[in-house]
């Protein structure tokens, strides 16, 4: 008779119920990557927060006992006060929001049907499209702002081939107006109501909110949806190939067409891909930069200006170290409200009772045309002898 040997169980943590070697090897390894982030994200940030609501001029340390707490000032400069600064902020936002507007649904949208149709099996050459598409989203941003800036000159390509058709092709990174404005133009609305021009928001008057993208940052919103589609593609393309084939053609037998397959069955199951390209358009459009460095510095006439460039200019430029600061992080704060907002609206949304009842009510099999309930053949020919069928 062996005797059995008793190993004594190892203590597990009561919370998360891993045992204190493997939660003591956990922190180990994770130790670096938590010293980098909070050496290279976690404390500039927290001095950058500082530099927000002190008055530091750019020399020496932010943390030097020269360096005053002045509160929300550089904050109220850019939001409040009514001047220059505000009208700059104002202008920047109301920029910007365009770009967002038309940018994140037009990328977005141009992502997915190229994704859907590399992902069509009858697609000879899927692979050259794939890299294709996605090229432009590689190659740098620079160098693409200034092939944009030569396509788009007064005799560049855009304007040539705009030409053949008999239009009369804009000087585009040197015109300030606004397409919206344009437009009313067209239809003989040159003045705007004496309403939208007395009301305003941030130093802009409403007349100047409703102006739409100037022609030179329309420039800029093709370029941005050709440079960032290919990269969107691939995201749509992972979630398009992790769907079953399953239900669509459990759609296809219930007689729903192509369209109604793909926004009744495909879209809904790639919601979580959906959600990560717009949270993804909406960050990288809200942080539009280098486009403006490189090509138009702000112009013409500040239609181009963006807080994350104002950001840029306020602090290295003017030395206004404190407001430059400010104007990131209500940056930040826009973005994160956006975000969440963005979450809610692509929420998991519960079944209604009245489409319960709907599926009830075409789930229940229909009653026999007598009246009367099916038989039950199994019960009905229990105990009858063999060889004897049942009565119809």
């Amino acid at each position: 008779m062996s005797v059995a040997t008793v190993v004594p169980r190892r203590a597990r943590s009561p919370r998360s119920g891993l045992r204190r070697g493997e939660s003591l090897a956990g922190w180990v390894f994770t130790a670096p990557v938590l010293i980098i982030l909070g050496v290279f994200l976690l404390i500039p940030v927290l001095m950058a927060l500082w530099v927000s609501v002190s008055d530091w001029g750019g020399r020496g340390s932010p943390l030097s006992p020269r360096v005053s707490f002045v509160g929300l000032e550089n904050y109220a400069a850019i939001t409040t006060d009514g001047g220059l600064k505000t009208r700059d902020f104002g202008i920047s936002l109301r920029n910007n929001a365009w770009y967002v507007l038309l940018v994140v649904p037009l990328q977005t949208a141009l992502a997915l049907f190229l994704a859907v149709l590399v992902n069509r099996a009858i697609l000879r050459g899927r692979g050259f499209f794939r890299t294709a598409y996605y090229f432009p989203s590689v190659t740098s941003s620079v160098a693409i702002t200034v092939l944009w800036l030569f396509l788009f000159s007064a005799t560049g390509v855009v304007n040539e081939i705009l030409s053949w058709v008999g239009i009369n092709g804009p000087v585009w990174f040197r015109d300030p107006r606004g397409i919206v404005h344009i437009l009313l133009g067209v239809f003989g609305v040159d003045s705007p109501p004496a309403a939208l021009v007395s009301g305003g928001f941030l130093g802009v008057a409403w007349w100047g909110w409703i102006a739409g993208p100037s022609v030179a940052m329309s420039a800029f919103i093709l370029m941005a949806i050709f440079t960032t589609s290919g990269t969107f593609m691939l995201l749509f393309l992972a979630g398009l190939q992790n769907i079953g084939g399953d239900v669509d053609e459990a759609a296809m037998m219930d007689g729903a067409n192509g369209w109604q397959r793909f926004w009744r069955v495909t879209l809904p199951q790639l919601r979580p891909t959906l959600f990560t390209v717009l949270t993804l358009g909406l960050i990288g459009c809200w942080q539009m930069f280098e486009q403006v460095y490189t090509g138009t510095k702000g112009g013409p006439g500040k239609t181009t200006l963006t807080p994350a460039y104002l950001s840029y200019q306020s602090a290295f430029t003017n030395q206004d170290w404190g407001e430059g600061a400010a104007i990131a992080f209500i940056l930040f704060g826009i973005i994160v409200i956006l975000t969440i907002f963005q979450r809610w609206v692509l929420r998991d949304r519960p079944v209604s009772r009245r489409r319960i009842r709907q599926y009830e009510v075409r789930s229940t099999p229909a009653p026999p045309a007598s009246g009367r309930p099916p038989k039950d053949f199994a019960t009905a020919d229990a105990g009858r002898p063999p060889g004897k069928e049942a009565d119809s």
